[in-house]
């Protein structure tokens, strides 16, 4: 089996595993939440003593990977491609769109996503900017294309306020994909995502800047990971290593708008996360423009990913521009830890019609189908400049903090 994350049982239903952790506390507001662990898994749960070579197989891996993708954002263009694509009884379809990234996500042994925007209830008003309320079809293509798992802490998490917290982490959960950052009550809220990856504890956290000024009702401060405290995030990272988990992988919704560049606040909370032992990876969003790779001794931070899929008006070239993170997990006996190897896959939406997203290192090479569809073969000579265009761009910004990181595959 590729993962262990969100099949569930032989019977075809998720099980939660809840496994008590030491009675550290998060301060959320004036509310102090404990937190538990989240675990979804199909093996047993071991005491973190037992694990020392734990897999389902009883034999450490060698490796896993962990893929990771910038910001869904459905603006209403997107919305209305999405309804153009659709067929049969479906009102909205975002595979076509999309399905160019299906490769490289499926293969992945955990693939991460990021659901900025709150999912609407079917059949009702579907917005793009400024509040959000996008299709539930969105997350029907997320499942498709194969990830496991998304973020949702976002600056645009309480665009619908509570019931659309709701409706976003039911429709996930109908989809069998699991989710970190915001919570439909306080309970859920104390309890941290851990995923079953080749028998390696995998804990997935995720947290925003900020909610566009959007505060969390009374009482219900835990509706979404808001703010970017450094003790915070490292408390709940030692609560999940407490917990058992092998990895401890942090989605950060942070930085500067349109700013290829990561800001001085990204590269000091960056550095002082990945200097604890709790903290082994660090993805970034919210940019909406690619930022670069930075090792901090043997950790790595990818500060912004880009778009996934996105259409806004500023800076539009780009932020049509975004990037797959490829992440190769092998065990440092010397550390007594998983250490990543970073890679990267450009991607390009090109706008169509129609609008499409393209993976542009097998589309330079001529092995994206979507590619010779998009515009048709008069416009190919140009089509293949704009690719070239971006992915040189991607890389050099991927590279501007001085890691030479490959381009995946």
């Amino acid at each position: 089996m590729r993962r262990y994350v969100h099949k569930g049982t032989l019977s075809g239903q998720r099980r939660w595993l809840l496994i008590g952790v030491a009675s550290s506390v998060l301060m959320v507001g004036c509310a102090t939440l404990t937190k538990d662990v989240r675990v979804a898994a199909t093996g047993p749960v071991h005491a973190p003593a037992e694990r020392a070579a734990d897999s389902v197989s009883g034999v450490r891996p060698a490796s896993f990977t962990v893929a990771a993708t910038g910001d869904f954002l459905l603006h209403d263009v997107l919305i209305r491609q999405g309804a153009q694509d659709a067929s049969g009884s479906r009102t909205h379809d975002f595979l076509p769109m999309l399905k160019a990234l299906k490769p490289v996500i499926s293969k992945a042994d955990l693939a991460i996503c990021h659901i900025e925007t709150p999912i609407a209830a079917e059949g009702s008003a579907y917005t793009g900017y400024p509040v959000f309320n996008s299709p539930p079809q969105i997350v029907d293509a997320v499942e498709r294309l194969g990830y496991d798992t998304c973020s949702t802490a976002s600056n645009h998490t309480l665009d619908k306020g509570a019931a659309g917290v709701r409706r976003t982490l039911a429709a996930l959960d109908e989809a069998g994909i699991e989710h970190a950052g915001s919570a439909r009550s306080a309970a859920e809220a104390r309890r941290t995502t851990m995923l079953d990856v080749k028998g390696v504890r995998v804990a997935q956290l995720s947290y925003t800047y900020g909610t566009n000024g959007v505060a969390e009702p009374a009482g219900k401060e835990w509706l979404v990971n808001d703010g970017l405290d450094a003790d915070v995030i490292l408390a709940d990272a030692r609560r999940a290593k407490e917990a058992g988990a092998d990895v401890v992988i942090l989605s950060a919704h942070w930085g500067v708008e349109y700013q290829h560049e990561p800001s001085a606040q990204q590269r000091r909370l960056a550095e002082r996360l990945l200097a604890s032992p709790d903290v082994d990876l660090i993805i970034g969003d919210h940019a909406h423009v690619v930022q670069p790779f930075e090792r901090f001794g043997d950790k790595w931070v990818l500060y912004g990913l880009g778009n996934q899929v996105a259409n806004p008006t500023a800076n539009a070239e780009a932020t049509h521009e975004g990037m797959v993170g490829q992440f190769t997990f092998r065990y440092d006996e010397e550390a007594r830890a998983w250490r990543a190897s970073p890679a990267f896959i450009p991607t390009l939406v090109v706008p169509g019609p129609p609008i499409r997203l393209v993976n542009l290192a097998a589309a330079l090479k001529g092995s994206d189908a979507l590619s010779a569809d998009l515009e048709g073969e008069s416009a190919s000579a140009a089509m293949r400049a704009r690719y070239a265009e971006a992915a040189t761009r991607t890389a050099r910004v991927a590279r501007s903090l001085g890691a030479d990181v490959p381009v995946g595959k």
